[in-house]
Protein backbone atom coordinates (compact mmCIF):
# COMPACT_ATOMS: atom_id res chain seq x y z
CA UNK A 1 0.00 0.00 0.00
CA UNK A 2 2.61 2.49 0.78
CA UNK A 3 3.99 1.44 -3.22
CA UNK A 4 0.75 2.31 -4.25
CA UNK A 5 0.31 5.56 -2.15
CA UNK A 6 4.15 6.86 -3.80
CA UNK A 7 2.75 5.47 -7.03
CA UNK A 8 -0.42 7.70 -7.16
CA UNK A 9 1.83 10.53 -5.89
CA UNK A 10 4.21 10.49 -8.68
CA UNK A 11 1.30 10.58 -11.40
CA UNK A 12 0.14 13.43 -9.68
CA UNK A 13 3.50 15.22 -10.12
CA UNK A 14 3.59 13.75 -13.60
CA UNK A 15 -0.38 15.53 -14.74
CA UNK A 16 0.95 18.89 -12.93
CA UNK A 17 4.15 19.67 -14.78
CA UNK A 18 2.42 18.05 -18.03
CA UNK A 19 -0.36 20.55 -17.80
CA UNK A 20 2.39 23.43 -16.50
CA UNK A 21 4.53 22.68 -19.93
CA UNK A 22 1.01 22.66 -21.80
CA UNK A 23 0.23 26.15 -20.25
CA UNK A 24 3.65 27.17 -20.87
CA UNK A 25 3.54 26.20 -24.91
CA UNK A 26 0.11 27.17 -25.62
CA UNK A 27 -0.26 30.04 -23.83
CA UNK A 28 -4.19 30.53 -25.38
CA UNK A 29 -5.41 27.25 -24.05
CA UNK A 30 -4.02 28.11 -20.49
CA UNK A 31 -5.86 26.80 -18.17
CA UNK A 32 -7.88 24.26 -20.42
CA UNK A 33 -6.78 21.00 -18.30
CA UNK A 34 -6.85 22.29 -14.33
CA UNK A 35 -8.89 19.62 -13.40
CA UNK A 36 -6.50 17.19 -14.13
CA UNK A 37 -4.56 18.52 -11.51
CA UNK A 38 -7.56 19.75 -9.20
CA UNK A 39 -10.95 17.52 -9.02
CA UNK A 40 -8.63 13.83 -8.87
CA UNK A 41 -9.29 11.54 -6.27
CA UNK A 42 -5.51 10.93 -6.25
CA UNK A 43 -4.20 14.61 -6.10
CA UNK A 44 -3.16 13.94 -2.66
CA UNK A 45 -3.09 10.27 -2.08
CA UNK A 46 -5.63 10.62 0.49
CA UNK A 47 -7.39 6.72 0.13
CA UNK A 48 -4.25 4.94 0.20
CA UNK A 49 -2.93 6.61 3.20
CA UNK A 50 -6.36 6.05 4.46
CA UNK A 51 -6.13 1.90 3.77
CA UNK A 52 -2.22 2.12 5.02
CA UNK A 53 -4.02 3.21 7.97
CA UNK A 54 -6.69 0.87 8.49
CA UNK A 55 -4.19 -1.69 7.38
CA UNK A 56 -1.40 -0.46 10.32
CA UNK A 57 -4.53 -0.47 13.14
CA UNK A 58 -5.86 -3.78 12.17
CA UNK A 59 -2.15 -5.28 12.38
CA UNK A 60 -1.65 -3.76 15.80
CA UNK A 61 -4.88 -4.77 16.93
CA UNK A 62 -4.21 -8.24 15.97
CA UNK A 63 -0.37 -8.57 16.70
CA UNK A 64 1.30 -6.35 18.38
CA UNK A 65 -1.51 -4.91 21.16
CA UNK A 66 -2.56 -2.11 19.62
CA UNK A 67 0.96 -0.91 19.65
CA UNK A 68 0.70 1.01 16.57
CA UNK A 69 4.74 1.85 16.19
CA UNK A 70 5.47 -1.39 16.83
CA UNK A 71 2.97 -2.52 13.80
CA UNK A 72 4.76 0.36 11.31
CA UNK A 73 8.35 -1.01 12.49
CA UNK A 74 7.10 -4.85 11.65
CA UNK A 75 5.34 -4.31 8.50
CA UNK A 76 7.69 -1.98 6.84
CA UNK A 77 10.54 -3.78 4.05
CA UNK A 78 13.31 -5.95 5.61
CA UNK A 79 16.80 -5.96 5.03
CA UNK A 80 17.44 -7.92 1.73
CA UNK A 81 14.08 -6.70 -0.10
CA UNK A 82 15.64 -4.79 -1.87
CA UNK A 83 15.94 -1.28 -0.42
CA UNK A 84 19.48 -1.69 1.59
CA UNK A 85 22.46 -3.09 0.59
CA UNK A 86 22.84 -7.37 0.74
CA UNK A 87 26.22 -7.64 1.96
CA UNK A 88 26.03 -11.22 1.43
CA UNK A 89 26.80 -10.32 -2.26
CA UNK A 90 30.16 -8.63 -0.47
CA UNK A 91 31.23 -11.67 1.36
CA UNK A 92 30.96 -13.58 -1.71
CA UNK A 93 32.52 -11.37 -4.20
CA UNK A 94 35.69 -10.98 -2.07
CA UNK A 95 35.83 -14.66 -1.38
CA UNK A 96 35.53 -15.21 -4.94
CA UNK A 97 38.82 -13.61 -5.17
CA UNK A 98 40.31 -15.32 -2.89
CA UNK A 99 39.51 -18.65 -4.58
CA UNK A 100 40.69 -17.33 -8.09
CA UNK A 101 44.18 -15.96 -6.52
CA UNK A 102 44.43 -19.62 -4.89
CA UNK A 103 44.13 -21.25 -8.22
CA UNK A 104 46.69 -19.04 -9.53
CA UNK A 105 49.02 -19.70 -7.19
CA UNK A 106 48.47 -23.47 -6.73
CA UNK A 107 48.80 -23.87 -11.22
CA UNK A 108 52.18 -20.94 -11.02
CA UNK A 109 53.41 -23.39 -8.18
CA UNK A 110 52.97 -26.63 -10.29
CA UNK A 111 54.38 -24.87 -13.58
CA UNK A 112 57.67 -23.41 -11.53
CA UNK A 113 58.55 -26.21 -9.83
CA UNK A 114 58.31 -28.31 -13.12
CA UNK A 115 60.40 -26.12 -14.90
CA UNK A 116 62.92 -24.93 -12.10
CA UNK A 117 63.18 -27.69 -9.89
CA UNK A 118 62.34 -30.53 -12.21
CA UNK A 119 60.09 -31.93 -9.52
CA UNK A 120 56.49 -33.08 -10.93
CA UNK A 121 52.89 -31.09 -11.01
CA UNK A 122 50.22 -31.90 -8.65
CA UNK A 123 49.11 -34.69 -10.95
CA UNK A 124 51.79 -36.91 -10.64
CA UNK A 125 51.72 -36.90 -6.53
CA UNK A 126 50.34 -39.81 -4.34
CA UNK A 127 47.32 -38.36 -3.44
CA UNK A 128 45.87 -36.87 -6.09
CA UNK A 129 42.96 -39.21 -6.90
CA UNK A 130 41.89 -37.45 -3.55
CA UNK A 131 41.80 -34.28 -4.93
CA UNK A 132 40.32 -35.04 -7.81
CA UNK A 133 37.63 -37.30 -6.04
CA UNK A 134 36.87 -34.52 -3.72
CA UNK A 135 37.10 -31.92 -6.67
CA UNK A 136 34.32 -34.12 -8.66
CA UNK A 137 32.32 -33.26 -5.71
CA UNK A 138 32.64 -29.86 -5.05
CA UNK A 139 32.09 -29.47 -9.25
CA UNK A 140 28.70 -31.27 -8.74
CA UNK A 141 28.05 -28.82 -6.52
CA UNK A 142 28.98 -25.61 -8.57
CA UNK A 143 26.62 -26.96 -11.23
CA UNK A 144 23.69 -27.48 -8.74
CA UNK A 145 23.99 -23.71 -7.61
CA UNK A 146 24.04 -23.19 -11.29
CA UNK A 147 20.73 -25.57 -12.18
CA UNK A 148 18.66 -23.64 -9.38
CA UNK A 149 19.91 -20.24 -10.78
CA UNK A 150 19.01 -21.24 -14.24
CA UNK A 151 15.85 -22.75 -13.49
CA UNK A 152 14.81 -19.91 -11.03
CA UNK A 153 15.59 -17.55 -13.58
CA UNK A 154 13.46 -18.95 -16.53
CA UNK A 155 10.38 -19.67 -14.29
CA UNK A 156 11.36 -23.69 -13.98
CA UNK A 157 9.65 -24.62 -10.97
CA UNK A 158 12.19 -27.49 -10.08
CA UNK A 159 10.35 -27.51 -6.30
CA UNK A 160 7.62 -28.34 -7.43
CA UNK A 161 8.71 -31.10 -9.98
CA UNK A 162 10.89 -32.31 -7.27
CA UNK A 163 8.24 -32.44 -5.10
CA UNK A 164 10.83 -30.46 -2.38
CA UNK A 165 9.59 -29.26 0.75
CA UNK A 166 9.87 -25.25 0.05
CA UNK A 167 10.94 -24.59 4.26
CA UNK A 168 14.22 -27.32 3.19
CA UNK A 169 15.34 -25.52 -0.35
CA UNK A 170 18.02 -23.58 -0.32
CA UNK A 171 18.59 -20.58 -2.29
CA UNK A 172 20.94 -20.37 -5.80
CA UNK A 173 23.18 -17.83 -3.88
CA UNK A 174 22.78 -19.81 -0.85
CA UNK A 175 24.53 -22.96 -2.87
CA UNK A 176 26.70 -20.76 -4.99
CA UNK A 177 28.25 -19.43 -1.10
CA UNK A 178 28.45 -23.11 0.04
CA UNK A 179 30.60 -24.16 -3.07
CA UNK A 180 32.88 -20.63 -2.55
CA UNK A 181 33.59 -21.34 0.87
CA UNK A 182 34.07 -24.93 0.11
CA UNK A 183 36.43 -24.33 -2.89
CA UNK A 184 38.30 -21.81 -0.65
CA UNK A 185 38.90 -24.57 1.51
CA UNK A 186 39.89 -27.10 -1.27
CA UNK A 187 42.56 -24.65 -2.93
CA UNK A 188 44.11 -24.25 0.42
CA UNK A 189 44.39 -27.99 1.49
CA UNK A 190 45.75 -28.46 -2.59
CA UNK A 191 48.50 -25.89 -2.26
CA UNK A 192 49.60 -26.74 1.13
CA UNK A 193 49.91 -30.33 0.28
CA UNK A 194 51.72 -30.01 -2.86
CA UNK A 195 54.23 -27.61 -1.07
CA UNK A 196 54.73 -30.08 1.42
CA UNK A 197 55.32 -33.03 -1.25
CA UNK A 198 58.35 -30.56 -2.94
CA UNK A 199 59.59 -29.63 0.65
CA UNK A 200 58.68 -25.96 0.27
CA UNK A 201 57.10 -25.57 3.26
CA UNK A 202 58.20 -27.35 7.16
CA UNK A 203 56.62 -30.83 7.11
CA UNK A 204 55.25 -31.48 10.68
CA UNK A 205 53.46 -34.32 9.72
CA UNK A 206 53.66 -36.66 6.42
CA UNK A 207 51.87 -34.82 3.54
CA UNK A 208 49.04 -37.18 3.43
CA UNK A 209 47.36 -35.53 6.01
CA UNK A 210 46.07 -32.78 4.27
CA UNK A 211 45.15 -34.98 1.78
CA UNK A 212 42.77 -36.58 4.98
CA UNK A 213 41.67 -32.96 6.21
CA UNK A 214 40.16 -32.87 2.38
CA UNK A 215 38.49 -35.75 2.97
CA UNK A 216 37.42 -35.07 6.60
CA UNK A 217 35.87 -31.39 5.25
CA UNK A 218 34.57 -33.09 1.89
CA UNK A 219 32.49 -35.76 4.41
CA UNK A 220 30.97 -32.79 6.63
CA UNK A 221 29.70 -30.93 3.93
CA UNK A 222 28.19 -33.59 2.05
CA UNK A 223 26.14 -34.52 5.36
CA UNK A 224 25.33 -31.00 6.99
CA UNK A 225 23.35 -29.27 7.49
CA UNK A 226 21.37 -32.25 7.74
CA UNK A 227 18.16 -30.23 7.42
CA UNK A 228 19.19 -29.50 3.63
CA UNK A 229 20.89 -32.55 3.22
CA UNK A 230 18.17 -35.12 4.30
CA UNK A 231 16.38 -35.62 1.22
CA UNK A 232 18.99 -36.09 -0.59
CA UNK A 233 19.79 -38.78 1.13
CA UNK A 234 17.24 -40.30 1.53
CA UNK A 235 16.89 -40.44 -2.21
CA UNK A 236 20.09 -41.69 -2.56
CA UNK A 237 19.11 -44.95 -0.32
CA UNK A 238 15.83 -45.25 -2.54
CA UNK A 239 17.83 -45.58 -5.51
CA UNK A 240 20.43 -47.97 -4.14
CA UNK A 241 17.77 -50.25 -3.07
CA UNK A 242 15.73 -50.41 -6.54
CA UNK A 243 13.50 -51.54 -7.33
CA UNK A 244 12.15 -52.08 -4.18
CA UNK A 245 11.06 -48.38 -3.24
CA UNK A 246 8.92 -46.52 -6.54
CA UNK A 247 11.18 -44.23 -8.49
CA UNK A 248 10.01 -40.57 -8.23
CA UNK A 249 11.30 -37.81 -10.40
CA UNK A 250 14.05 -36.82 -8.26
CA UNK A 251 14.72 -40.24 -7.92
CA UNK A 252 15.69 -40.78 -11.67
CA UNK A 253 17.19 -37.60 -11.70
CA UNK A 254 19.67 -38.59 -8.82
CA UNK A 255 20.25 -41.72 -10.66
CA UNK A 256 21.06 -40.41 -13.72
CA UNK A 257 23.71 -37.77 -11.98
CA UNK A 258 25.41 -40.75 -10.31
CA UNK A 259 25.95 -42.61 -13.63
CA UNK A 260 27.73 -39.82 -14.59
CA UNK A 261 29.96 -39.66 -11.42
CA UNK A 262 30.94 -43.39 -12.73
CA UNK A 263 35.18 -42.15 -12.82
CA UNK A 264 34.81 -40.29 -9.48
CA UNK A 265 33.02 -42.62 -7.45
CA UNK A 266 36.43 -45.17 -8.28
CA UNK A 267 38.25 -41.80 -6.85
CA UNK A 268 36.80 -42.34 -4.06
CA UNK A 269 36.78 -46.01 -3.76
CA UNK A 270 40.42 -45.51 -4.21
CA UNK A 271 40.46 -42.47 -1.65
CA UNK A 272 39.01 -45.18 0.97
CA UNK A 273 41.53 -47.50 0.51
CA UNK A 274 44.20 -45.03 0.64
CA UNK A 275 42.54 -43.64 3.80
CA UNK A 276 41.55 -47.06 5.92
CA UNK A 277 45.00 -48.92 4.78
CA UNK A 278 46.28 -45.92 6.22
CA UNK A 279 48.48 -44.82 3.32
CA UNK A 280 48.92 -41.38 3.78
CA UNK A 281 51.12 -41.29 6.91
CA UNK A 282 53.96 -43.26 4.25
CA UNK A 283 56.13 -40.55 2.68
CA UNK A 284 56.67 -40.60 -0.69
CA UNK A 285 59.32 -42.84 -1.23
CA UNK A 286 58.19 -45.40 1.15
CA UNK A 287 54.80 -45.18 -0.54
CA UNK A 288 56.43 -46.21 -4.33
CA UNK A 289 59.03 -48.32 -2.94
CA UNK A 290 57.22 -51.42 -3.28
CA UNK A 291 53.98 -51.04 -5.60
CA UNK A 292 53.29 -54.27 -5.91
CA UNK A 293 52.27 -54.85 -2.70
CA UNK A 294 49.55 -51.82 -2.52
CA UNK A 295 46.07 -53.02 -2.38
CA UNK A 296 45.27 -50.77 -5.45
CA UNK A 297 47.00 -53.57 -7.06
CA UNK A 298 45.37 -56.89 -5.80
CA UNK A 299 43.09 -58.58 -7.44
CA UNK A 300 39.91 -57.62 -5.63
CA UNK A 301 40.59 -54.04 -5.88
CA UNK A 302 41.06 -54.27 -10.02
CA UNK A 303 39.25 -56.95 -10.78
CA UNK A 304 35.85 -56.64 -7.96
CA UNK A 305 35.53 -53.38 -6.71
CA UNK A 306 36.27 -51.42 -9.46
CA UNK A 307 34.32 -53.70 -11.80
CA UNK A 308 31.41 -53.17 -9.57
CA UNK A 309 31.53 -49.16 -9.62
CA UNK A 310 31.12 -49.50 -13.16
CA UNK A 311 28.30 -51.69 -13.16
CA UNK A 312 26.20 -50.62 -9.90
CA UNK A 313 25.00 -46.57 -10.99
CA UNK A 314 23.47 -48.62 -14.26
CA UNK A 315 22.07 -51.43 -12.63
CA UNK A 316 20.63 -48.69 -10.32
CA UNK A 317 18.94 -46.75 -13.32
CA UNK A 318 17.73 -50.37 -15.12
CA UNK A 319 15.93 -51.55 -12.17
CA UNK A 320 14.00 -48.28 -11.86
CA UNK A 321 12.77 -48.34 -15.27
CA UNK A 322 11.60 -51.79 -14.61
CA UNK A 323 9.89 -50.36 -11.49
CA UNK A 324 8.05 -47.87 -13.39
CA UNK A 325 6.92 -50.25 -16.13
CA UNK A 326 5.48 -52.45 -13.24
CA UNK A 327 3.83 -49.32 -11.64
CA UNK A 328 2.03 -48.21 -14.93
CA UNK A 329 2.09 -51.41 -17.00
CA UNK A 330 3.47 -49.01 -19.75
CA UNK A 331 5.95 -50.69 -22.17
CA UNK A 332 6.81 -47.15 -23.88
CA UNK A 333 8.94 -45.09 -22.67
CA UNK A 334 9.90 -47.65 -19.81
CA UNK A 335 11.14 -50.57 -21.66
CA UNK A 336 12.63 -48.75 -24.26
CA UNK A 337 14.87 -46.95 -21.65
CA UNK A 338 15.86 -49.65 -20.48
CA UNK A 339 17.03 -51.48 -23.50
CA UNK A 340 19.43 -47.85 -23.11
CA UNK A 341 20.98 -48.74 -20.05
CA UNK A 342 20.98 -52.29 -20.98
CA UNK A 343 23.22 -51.47 -23.65
CA UNK A 344 25.73 -48.93 -21.35
CA UNK A 345 25.97 -52.07 -18.94
CA UNK A 346 26.80 -54.24 -22.01
CA UNK A 347 29.44 -51.85 -22.81
CA UNK A 348 30.31 -52.08 -19.09
CA UNK A 349 30.81 -55.80 -19.28
CA UNK A 350 33.28 -55.98 -21.97
CA UNK A 351 35.07 -53.33 -20.72
CA UNK A 352 35.68 -55.35 -18.28
CA UNK A 353 36.29 -58.51 -19.48
CA UNK A 354 38.70 -57.09 -22.01
CA UNK A 355 41.75 -58.80 -22.35
CA UNK A 356 39.22 -61.69 -23.35
CA UNK A 357 38.15 -60.34 -26.64
CA UNK A 358 40.27 -57.07 -27.81
CA UNK A 359 43.34 -59.06 -28.37
CA UNK A 360 42.08 -62.27 -29.30
CA UNK A 361 44.30 -63.42 -32.16
CA UNK A 362 47.37 -65.56 -32.16
CA UNK A 363 48.97 -65.32 -35.68
CA UNK A 364 51.03 -62.46 -36.68
CA UNK A 365 51.75 -60.30 -40.13
CA UNK A 366 54.29 -62.25 -41.39
CA UNK A 367 55.79 -61.06 -45.03
CA UNK A 368 58.06 -63.34 -47.62
CA UNK A 369 59.70 -62.48 -50.59
CA UNK A 370 59.75 -65.44 -53.49
CA UNK A 371 62.52 -64.99 -55.34
CA UNK A 372 63.21 -65.72 -59.44
CA UNK A 373 65.19 -68.56 -61.14
CA UNK A 374 68.69 -66.23 -60.42
CA UNK A 375 67.80 -66.29 -56.30
CA UNK A 376 68.02 -62.82 -56.81
CA UNK A 377 65.58 -60.47 -58.60
CA UNK A 378 62.38 -60.65 -56.30
CA UNK A 379 59.43 -62.10 -57.92
CA UNK A 380 56.59 -61.67 -55.73
CA UNK A 381 55.36 -60.60 -52.17
CA UNK A 382 53.91 -63.38 -49.67
CA UNK A 383 51.89 -61.45 -47.09
CA UNK A 384 50.10 -63.16 -44.74
CA UNK A 385 47.64 -60.90 -42.79
CA UNK A 386 45.64 -62.06 -39.27
CA UNK A 387 42.22 -62.81 -39.41
CA UNK A 388 39.75 -60.11 -38.47
CA UNK A 389 39.09 -60.05 -35.02
CA UNK A 390 35.07 -60.23 -34.23
CA UNK A 391 35.45 -59.42 -31.01
CA UNK A 392 36.80 -56.02 -31.39
CA UNK A 393 34.58 -55.38 -34.14
CA UNK A 394 31.73 -56.28 -32.23
CA UNK A 395 32.78 -53.90 -29.49
CA UNK A 396 33.29 -51.09 -31.42
CA UNK A 397 29.59 -51.38 -33.16
CA UNK A 398 28.45 -51.89 -29.70
CA UNK A 399 30.35 -48.67 -28.38
CA UNK A 400 28.75 -46.43 -31.33
CA UNK A 401 25.32 -47.81 -30.82
CA UNK A 402 25.14 -47.41 -27.38
CA UNK A 403 26.16 -43.85 -27.58
CA UNK A 404 24.29 -42.84 -30.26
CA UNK A 405 21.22 -44.75 -28.34
CA UNK A 406 21.87 -42.75 -25.87
CA UNK A 407 22.05 -39.14 -27.69
CA UNK A 408 19.06 -39.74 -29.50
CA UNK A 409 16.96 -40.46 -26.27
CA UNK A 410 18.79 -37.32 -24.71
CA UNK A 411 17.04 -35.44 -27.32
CA UNK A 412 14.18 -36.98 -28.42
CA UNK A 413 12.41 -37.58 -25.26
CA UNK A 414 14.16 -36.26 -22.15
CA UNK A 415 14.36 -33.07 -23.94
CA UNK A 416 11.17 -32.89 -26.34
CA UNK A 417 13.29 -31.63 -29.08
CA UNK A 418 13.90 -33.09 -32.75
CA UNK A 419 10.68 -32.38 -34.13
CA UNK A 420 11.04 -31.44 -37.81
CA UNK A 421 7.75 -28.74 -37.52
CA UNK A 422 9.13 -26.81 -34.80
CA UNK A 423 12.66 -26.68 -36.36
CA UNK A 424 14.14 -29.48 -35.16
CA UNK A 425 13.56 -28.27 -31.80
CA UNK A 426 10.65 -28.17 -29.55
CA UNK A 427 7.17 -26.85 -28.62
CA UNK A 428 6.59 -23.92 -25.79
CA UNK A 429 10.44 -23.69 -25.47
CA UNK A 430 11.08 -21.55 -22.17
CA UNK A 431 14.71 -20.47 -22.98
CA UNK A 432 14.74 -17.69 -25.01
CA UNK A 433 17.13 -18.38 -27.63
CA UNK A 434 17.19 -21.06 -30.22
CA UNK A 435 20.74 -21.13 -30.22
CA UNK A 436 21.31 -22.97 -26.87
CA UNK A 437 19.32 -25.60 -27.78
CA UNK A 438 21.36 -26.03 -31.12
CA UNK A 439 24.52 -25.83 -29.00
CA UNK A 440 23.29 -28.41 -26.36
CA UNK A 441 22.28 -30.61 -29.13
CA UNK A 442 25.82 -30.18 -30.62
CA UNK A 443 27.90 -30.74 -27.41
CA UNK A 444 25.40 -33.84 -26.24
CA UNK A 445 26.74 -35.70 -29.51
CA UNK A 446 30.20 -35.72 -28.44
CA UNK A 447 30.28 -36.16 -24.91
CA UNK A 448 27.99 -39.01 -25.33
CA UNK A 449 30.81 -41.04 -26.62
CA UNK A 450 32.97 -39.24 -24.03
CA UNK A 451 30.91 -40.99 -21.28
CA UNK A 452 30.62 -44.35 -22.53
CA UNK A 453 34.58 -44.22 -21.97
CA UNK A 454 33.92 -43.91 -18.33
CA UNK A 455 32.23 -47.13 -18.19
CA UNK A 456 35.65 -48.97 -19.54
CA UNK A 457 37.43 -49.37 -16.15
CA UNK A 458 40.58 -48.00 -15.70
CA UNK A 459 44.34 -49.50 -16.33
CA UNK A 460 42.42 -51.72 -18.35
CA UNK A 461 44.54 -51.51 -21.82
CA UNK A 462 40.65 -51.15 -23.65
CA UNK A 463 40.95 -49.45 -27.19
CA UNK A 464 38.77 -46.65 -25.43
CA UNK A 465 40.45 -46.20 -22.39
CA UNK A 466 41.90 -42.72 -21.39
CA UNK A 467 45.07 -42.41 -19.17
CA UNK A 468 44.83 -41.80 -15.97
CA UNK A 469 46.55 -38.42 -16.23
CA UNK A 470 42.74 -36.88 -18.04
CA UNK A 471 40.77 -38.36 -15.99
CA UNK A 472 39.84 -35.09 -14.17
CA UNK A 473 38.75 -33.74 -17.70
CA UNK A 474 37.18 -36.89 -18.65
CA UNK A 475 35.31 -35.89 -14.98
CA UNK A 476 34.50 -32.57 -15.54
CA UNK A 477 33.10 -32.53 -19.20
CA UNK A 478 30.85 -35.22 -18.37
CA UNK A 479 29.67 -33.46 -15.05
CA UNK A 480 28.79 -29.72 -17.21
CA UNK A 481 27.15 -32.21 -19.67
CA UNK A 482 24.93 -33.57 -17.35
CA UNK A 483 23.97 -29.88 -15.91
CA UNK A 484 23.23 -28.82 -19.58
CA UNK A 485 21.14 -32.27 -19.82
CA UNK A 486 19.23 -31.47 -16.29
CA UNK A 487 18.69 -27.99 -17.62
CA UNK A 488 16.37 -29.34 -20.48
CA UNK A 489 15.05 -32.18 -18.99
CA UNK A 490 13.71 -30.17 -16.32
CA UNK A 491 12.26 -27.75 -19.08
CA UNK A 492 10.37 -30.65 -20.68
CA UNK A 493 9.65 -32.02 -17.38
CA UNK A 494 7.73 -28.58 -16.71
CA UNK A 495 6.28 -28.30 -20.39
CA UNK A 496 4.87 -31.96 -20.69
CA UNK A 497 4.66 -35.00 -18.17
CA UNK A 498 6.85 -37.24 -19.77
CA UNK A 499 6.57 -40.17 -18.27
CA UNK A 500 3.32 -39.86 -16.07
CA UNK A 501 5.12 -39.01 -12.55
CA UNK A 502 2.48 -36.10 -11.69
CA UNK A 503 -1.54 -37.14 -12.14
CA UNK A 504 -2.35 -33.38 -13.55
CA UNK A 505 -0.17 -31.99 -16.48
CA UNK A 506 -0.14 -28.24 -15.17
CA UNK A 507 2.73 -26.76 -13.61
CA UNK A 508 2.62 -23.56 -11.65
CA UNK A 509 5.16 -21.35 -12.90
CA UNK A 510 8.09 -20.22 -10.47
CA UNK A 511 8.33 -17.21 -8.98
CA UNK A 512 11.06 -15.73 -6.71
CA UNK A 513 10.47 -12.73 -4.07
CA UNK A 514 14.00 -11.86 -4.57
CA UNK A 515 15.02 -11.64 -1.18
CA UNK A 516 14.36 -15.53 -0.31
CA UNK A 517 13.54 -14.30 3.61
CA UNK A 518 16.92 -14.94 4.64
CA UNK A 519 16.21 -12.21 7.10
CA UNK A 520 14.33 -14.66 8.30
CA UNK A 521 17.80 -17.19 8.91
CA UNK A 522 19.22 -16.47 12.49
CA UNK A 523 22.72 -16.81 10.87
CA UNK A 524 23.44 -14.62 8.25
CA UNK A 525 25.50 -12.27 8.95
CA UNK A 526 24.95 -8.48 8.74
CA UNK A 527 26.58 -6.05 7.43
CA UNK A 528 29.26 -4.92 10.13
CA UNK A 529 30.22 -8.43 10.71
CA UNK A 530 30.89 -8.87 7.08
CA UNK A 531 33.22 -6.20 7.13
CA UNK A 532 34.84 -7.34 9.94
CA UNK A 533 35.47 -10.67 8.04
CA UNK A 534 37.01 -8.60 5.27
CA UNK A 535 39.21 -5.96 7.71
CA UNK A 536 40.47 -9.50 9.38
CA UNK A 537 41.49 -11.38 6.25
CA UNK A 538 42.75 -8.20 4.55
CA UNK A 539 45.25 -7.99 7.84
CA UNK A 540 46.44 -11.38 7.59
CA UNK A 541 47.14 -10.89 4.11
CA UNK A 542 49.52 -8.28 4.97
CA UNK A 543 50.97 -9.77 8.14
CA UNK A 544 51.64 -12.79 5.64
CA UNK A 545 53.08 -10.38 2.97
CA UNK A 546 55.21 -8.41 5.58
CA UNK A 547 56.83 -11.89 6.94
CA UNK A 548 57.38 -13.72 2.88
CA UNK A 549 59.48 -9.72 2.30
CA UNK A 550 61.10 -9.72 5.51
CA UNK A 551 62.03 -13.61 5.16
CA UNK A 552 63.37 -13.15 1.50
CA UNK A 553 66.10 -10.30 2.97
CA UNK A 554 67.27 -12.16 5.33
CA UNK A 555 68.00 -15.28 3.03
CA UNK A 556 69.47 -12.63 0.37
CA UNK A 557 72.04 -11.17 3.35
CA UNK A 558 72.99 -14.44 4.28
CA UNK A 559 73.32 -15.99 0.52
Amino acid sequence: VKLLSNYSIMNYTGFVKIVKKHDKVLPEYKGAHSSLTSMTRFHDGAESTALCSRMESLYASWFCDDNLLQARAQMLPKVGDGLQMDWSMLRVGYRLGMCAVLAVWVCWDCIWQVMVSDNQSIGGTVAFPVFRASGGLLLVHWCWGLSTFVWTRFRINYIYLFEFDPRNVNSALGILTEAVDETLVYLLLMLLYYKSCVDAIPKPFPSGVYALMLVLYTVKCAVFPWRLRKNLWETVGNVVISPARPATFFGTYVADVITSLIKNLQDWAWTTCYIFQGSFLEHKKQYRHHPEEHWQNTFTYTNIVIPLICLLPIWFRLMQCLRRYHDTGRRWPNLANALKYSLSQTVTLFGTFHPLYMYNTNKEVKVGVVFGDDDETPAHRIVERPPVDLYQVFWIGLFICSSMYSFAWDVWMDWGLGRKEYNWLGPRLMFPHQTWYYAAIFADIFLRFLWVTSLVPPDSGALFAFPSYLTALVLAAEILRRTVWGFLRLEQEHRHNTEGYRRVDFVPLHFNTGHDHQYKDKGEKRGMGVLAEVFAVGVIVIAISIASIIAAQKQTIQL
